[in-house]
């Protein structure tokens, strides 16, 4: 499918792993420009070999202002198209194993940082008259998942400041979408899979078949399909969609709104 994005410049975070690496690879693979943002070099230059001129690497933290002020320079000067958010979760506990420094940490690690990213490049956008946020979060903010306390009630936070934004700038071009994932073939599903382990007693091999048997459709969810569809919300294709959730989740999620 033609995106219609040759030659548009996209910001990846997370550029180099898991939900960010496919979004960057199936937006260059459809002729764009990627700039893609990750903490660790080797990751970065690996990218960088790949897709040549194509893919144009920052290394930093994201939820940090520093590397923010820098993504906010970037996209003025290579007047972006539009911007995949989108970083690690906290680690996974039960409610009654955190501690207040526990949610202090998710705020600044899951919430903060996306104020202070979206305030930031919005007005880019609204002088460009055009701009897509794309935000990869969870499938629990439709359905709660044990062991996902800190990162459940965070995401919702992002849910609620997604979908106003989306109305507080309708009508200007600038469409604000979340994809939320559930189980997929990730380092993520891992550490899930490690904790629920260690709290049963089970094998990692066991307990990833019963992660697997929980799921309806019977497997993981493959990272590159999802990309796919970052990559089409993130194009002018999706002019009439903003404001939406998209769980995909094989299905788990029994909730009807």
């Amino acid at each position: 499918m033609d995106l219609h994005i040759n030659n548009h410049t996209f910001i990846v975070c997370g550029a180099t792993a898991g939900f960010g690496r496919t979004t960057a690879e199936a937006l260059i693979k459809d002729g764009a420009c990627v700039i893609g943002i990750a903490r660790q070099q080797s990751g970065l230059d690996q990218m960088t070999s790949l897709y040549k001129e194509k893919f144009i690497p920052l290394k930093g933290n994201i939820t940090t202002s520093e590397t923010i002020n820098q993504v906010a320079a970037i996209a003025v000067d290579k007047d972006i198209s539009g911007i995949l958010v989108n970083a690690g979760g906290p680690p996974a506990k039960l409610f009654e194993e955190t501690r207040l420094s526990d949610w202090d940490e998710a705020y600044r690690n899951l919430l903060r940082w996306k104020v202070e990213l979206t305030q930031k490049l919005l007005s880019h956008f609204k002088n460009k008259q055009y701009g897509r946020f794309v935000f990869i979060e969870s499938s629990s903010v439709k359905q709660p998942y044990e062991n996902l306390v800190l990162s459940t009630s965070l995401r919702l936070s992002v849910v609620g400041m997604m979908k106003t934004v989306s109305q507080e700038v309708s009508g200007q071009n600038i469409n604000f979408n979340m994809i939320a994932p559930g189980s997929h073939d990730t380092a993520a599903i891992n550490r899930l899979i490690e904790k629920k382990a260690n709290m049963t007693g089970q094998d990692f091999e066991s307990t990833k078949t019963a992660f697997i048997d929980a799921i309806p459709a019977k497997q993981f969810g493959n990272p590159e399909y999802l990309g796919n569809l970052a990559a089409w919300l993130l194009s002018p294709l999706a002019e009439f969609v903003t404001g939406q959730v998209y769980a995909i989740e094989g299905g788990a999620v029994k909730s009807t709104l």
